[in-house]
């Protein structure tokens, strides 16, 4: 049986090979612009439609998925001409007589695969990084989030041509046929279980992959943090988009000294903020669908029958996937809770006496998309970068370095392989082409073709003396 999406895939071929590939610098900025253009203009159809999958309030959608894109394309549109422009390279004294350069050409046709937890931004922000290095896309958002998929088509097909982008609607069985042809680069961002099915399925045309995973983000919080500042910013980073970030803190080693006086702080900032049932914040979304929220409270389920205390929160609401946010502690090392990535409203806090016992632990697990310390002492900082390996490594916040747009945004290994956003994110839909010119006649190459008379058995001794 023919592949359903063969027809689009060589209509993008055909189009990238005879126009999309010799498109100017400019041609591509005024590509990203129209699609800034149109996020824009339509702000409260976004709004709108995003609000109807996970209950954002405005201001989230504002702030998480539409600013982001915003400032992606505008960060595009300003350097490109920096990324895109040749490397001149030296000669070395072997060369001499060649000039030698690096061209960024695009990769071709590209596959983007998004998730549902931040619907519009995961899936349009590679599209920027994508168009901007010149390629043509294939978007695959996700069916998790039916409203947004359908704005996303939506949007693709008022903006571009199909045989510049095209956008995929559906569900496992679209996926798998897309996954069957053959890209020149496949984006994908979700769990580190379907990175797996991916990866694999790109192995079979060794086409380039860019897998933006997850993992479980740890936060160690030692005797010298500023405990109440470090609980607000956990609040926020932890319950942001309700727990469903890649980049959510975990669970929270705290120093036994000041753990419960920083319990008391998270309860009273929690508290605070979200009321003793979790209500009293009116911008808290809620879980994406009952598949997800079943998984979320049979971790929390789990975690209490196994003596779990739960300090602030825990209350639940199946009719609209409603999970206050819950904070823990007193978990058991057995707890589901601890062995999964949570991605949701839940913080289980544990206290630590050793730091390098911590230390062991978290790097005897899959290496973290980011990691979030909250220290004073300059000593601890550098002995926790010395000794860990993760995506991102944030002092005295959490979540922040996902918007920094110098900084690559990226995983470890289990928890992504590549890097998004600027520059990074360019160069992963980018070939970087080696150019070479030699001179004609006579050149320092031909000094060692054989045969190997003897002048050029003494030249090749004297280059290979120290061999």
């Amino acid at each position: 049986m023919s592949n359903p999406f063969q027809p689009i895939l060589q209509s993008q071929q055909n189009h990238f090979n005879t126009t999309i590939r010799h498109q100017t610098l400019w041609q591509r900025k005024q590509t990203l612009k129209k699609l800034l253009t149109w996020v824009k203009k339509n702000q409260e159809r976004i709004i709108q439609e995003i609000g109807k999958d996970f209950g954002k309030c405005r201001e989230d959608v504002m702030l998480s998925e539409i600013k982001p894109v915003v400032d992606e394309i505008k960060h595009a549109v300003h350097y490109l001409r920096f990324w895109a422009e040749n490397e001149k390279k030296s000669t070395p004294l072997a060369f001499l007589g060649t000039k030698a350069r690096v061209k960024k050409e695009p990769k071709g046709v590209c596959l983007i695969i998004a998730p549902w937890n931040f619907p519009f931004q995961l899936a349009i922000s590679p599209l920027v990084s994508a168009l901007a290095a010149g390629n043509c896309v294939v978007m695959k958002p996700s069916e998790m989030t039916p409203s947004c998929e359908q704005l996303i088509k939506r949007m693709i097909e008022e903006v571009f041509e199909l045989n510049h982008v095209a956008c995929i609607t559906g569900g496992v069985q679209e996926t798998t046929a897309l996954l069957q042809l053959k890209w020149d680069h496949i984006f994908f961002t979700g769990s580190p279980q379907v990175g797996k099915i991916i990866m694999r399925a790109a192995a079979e045309h060794l086409t380039s992959v860019t897998l933006e995973l997850g993992g479980k983000n740890p936060v160690i919080i030692d005797k010298t943090a500023h405990l109440k500042d470090a609980a607000i910013k956990l609040i926020w980073g932890k319950y942001f988009n309700n727990g469903q970030s890649c980049v959510s803190p975990n669970y929270i080693f705290v120093e036994k000294s000041v753990h419960d006086k920083f319990c008391q702080y998270v309860v009273l900032e929690h508290r605070k903020r979200f009321g003793t049932d979790g209500l009293a914040d009116p911008t808290y979304g809620r879980i994406v669908n009952a598949h997800h929220f079943a998984r979320v409270t049979d971790l929390l389920n789990d975690a209490k029958q196994k003596g779990a205390k739960v300090i602030a929160g825990g209350n639940v609401r199946e009719q609209d996937n409603f999970l206050a946010p819950t904070v823990m502690c007193s978990i058991s090392p057995d707890a589901n809770v601890m062995k999964e990535e949570i991605f949701g409203p839940i913080m289980p806090i544990l206290a630590y006496t050793d730091l390098d016992k911590v230390l062991v632990s978290i790097v005897a697990d899959e290496k973290p998309l980011a990691m979030y310390v909250f220290s004073k002492s300059r000593k601890t900082r550098q002995q926790i970068e010395q000794a860990t390996s993760s995506g991102a490594l944030v002092f005295n916040d959490t979540t922040i370095q996902f918007s920094h747009p110098n900084l690559p945004f990226g995983g470890v290994n289990n928890s992504g392989i590549g890097k998004a956003h600027g520059k990074y994110g360019f160069d992963e839909f980018t070939n970087s082409k080696a150019i070479i010119q030699q001179r004609i006649g006579m050149t320092s190459a031909k000094l060692i073709y054989p045969p190997y008379t003897g002048i050029k058995r003494f030249i090749i001794k004297a280059v290979t003396w120290w061999v």
